[in-house]
Formats: structure tokens, C-alpha cells, sequence
């Protein structure tokens, strides 16, 4: 009997691990992918693409979610019916401290809310936390990769290059204040979901430049660098630790 493939990430009900990494760019999920054994190619649709392999002999998926909480949100819905019972977001964001740089990773353990899917898929008010034990494991990977790893709150928004100022506009200055260590675009909403499924759920963050005083900027921001791909790269081994350490507490 053929499963149904869930109709967005274009992957078979029952085929997806139950640890799973998740990334924003179909190219970082291949990236990410090769640092698995018997890795495959499980589905790609849209900006959605995954793998299927193997870490230490657990059975790991890495899927890539897109830009922004919507998406993503669909993402993480879907994995989670597939199969996903932890995800880690392995990804980037914009350094809200004086001393955050290019190349620093960070471990966001909550998220302010600053996007309209959060509006309309929980009451006003409801937290988006990570879960504690992932948290954990988290850290105590990046420990023993020799990387310190600032863990706290982070910024989730919806919009990456600014508009006009608004009252929902955020003020980077007041969040650095408020030590909100970074902003992003999807962690919110995959905490969110993993409250409201009952599912694990963390991130750890590469530093792709300094947003305090310039905010977001074309000509500026530089993905692409070397030291933010090395970031990225680290980020994905100690995640890859963490979901091992919890598979193993499994038995």
C-alpha cells in the first residue's frame, strides 16, 4: 500500500526520523546532509528539501524549511505528522550584543514573538520556548566541541529589510537592552509548534554580522562568508551530538 506523501514537503507519512534537523536553505539541508552516513534524498518540493541518513548509527532527517515563520511553520507541522518527534533549527541570525560577531554561534532557549503567524495560531500572551532538555544537550555538545555558546532569548521577525517604523516595529537598542541576543525569522514559530505537538524542540544559531546599529543592510550582509559557513558547519555537528545524546538516553 503506498503512504501518503504530506502534500507541502512532498515526503511519505512514517518516513521521517524521529530526530530531525532543520535549516532554512535547500543547499545548507545538503550541506548539513553530508556529514551523515547512507544519506538520500527523501523528497524535494518547493523550498522544502530532505535527507535521509544515518549519525552514529541513528537514523537522522535534515529538511529545509525556507525564509520566514509561515512557511517554515508548514514545515515543521508536517515533519512532525511524518514522523518528527525532535528538531533542532541549525541556522543564522543578526547579532543583537555590542560584542556578537561574524562566526559566534548561539543557543536560543526562547524567542520574543514579533510575527503574525504566532498572532493567529496561539492566544496572545503564549510563550515560545524551546524545550529544556534539548536545550541542554545543546550545550553540553557545544562544550565538548570546545565552543562556547551564549544561550538565551532571541528575536524572531517577520521582516528582514526595513519598512517605515510602526508600533510593531521592534527597536533593536531597547531589545540589546532587554539582552535579547539576536534577531531571526523562524524560531518562534518552531517553538511554538513544539509546544502545541508535544515535540522537542531547539536551535543553535550562527552569527551572520552585527544588526545592532545598522540593522539589516544589502550591501552588508555576506551569508556567504567563510567564517559564517564554518559557524554553520560547527553548529550542525553539535546538533547532530545533541540528538544523539537524547537517542541514546532513549535506549
Amino acid at each position: 500500500m503506498t503512504k501518503k506523501k504530506l502534500p507541502h514537503i512532498g515526503v511519505p507519512t512514517g518516513s521521517v526520523s524521529p530526530n530531525v534537523l532543520v535549516c532554512g536553505d535547500p543547499g545548507r539541508a545538503a550541506r548539513i546532509a553530508q556529514h551523515l552516513a547512507e544519506a538520500s534524498l527523501l523528497g524535494e518540493k518547493r523550498e522544502y528539501r530532505s535527507y535521509q541518513g544515518r549519525f552514529s548509527g541513528w537514523p537522522v532527517t535534515v529538511c529545509s524549511h525556507g525564509i520566514g515563520a509561515p512557511g517554515a511553520a508548514i514545515a515543521f507541522e508536517e515533519l512532525i505528522a511524518a514522523g518528527a518527534r525532535r528538531i533542532i533549527r541549525v541556522g543564522t541570525c543578526g547579532g543583537l550584543q555590542p560584542e556578537s560577531h561574524a562566526g559566534d554561534l548561539i543557543v536560543a532557549a526562547a524567542a520574543v514573538q514579533n510575527i503574525g503567524y504566532g498572532r493567529t495560531a496561539v492566544p496572545e500572551g503564549y510563550p515560545a520556548v524551546a524545550d529544556l532538555d534539548l536545550t541542554w544537550a545543546l550545550r553540553m555538545a557545544a562544550a565538548e566541541n570546545g565552543r562556547s555558546c551564549p544561550t538565551g532569548i532571541v528575536l524572531t521577525s517577520d521582516n528582514f529589510y526595513p519598512g517605515v517604523p510602526t508600533l510593531f516595529t521592534p527597536n533593536y537598542k531597547t531589545l540589546s537592552t532587554a539582552n535579547v541576543l539576536a534577531v531571526e525569522m523562524e524560531c518562534a514559530a518552531l517553538f511554538i509548534i513544539g509546544s502545541l505537538r508535544s515535540v522537542q524542540t531547539a536551535a543553535i544559531l550562527a552569527v551572520d554580522g552585527n544588526v545592532l546599529q545598522s540593522g539589516e543592510d544589502m550591501e552588508s550582509f555576506n551569508p556567504d562568508d567563510s567564517s559564517v559557513k564554518m559557524a554553520v558547519d560547527t553548529a550542525a555537528i553539535i546538533a547532530l551530538h545533541a540528538l544523539q545524546r537524547l537517542a541514546e538516553n532513549d535506549g
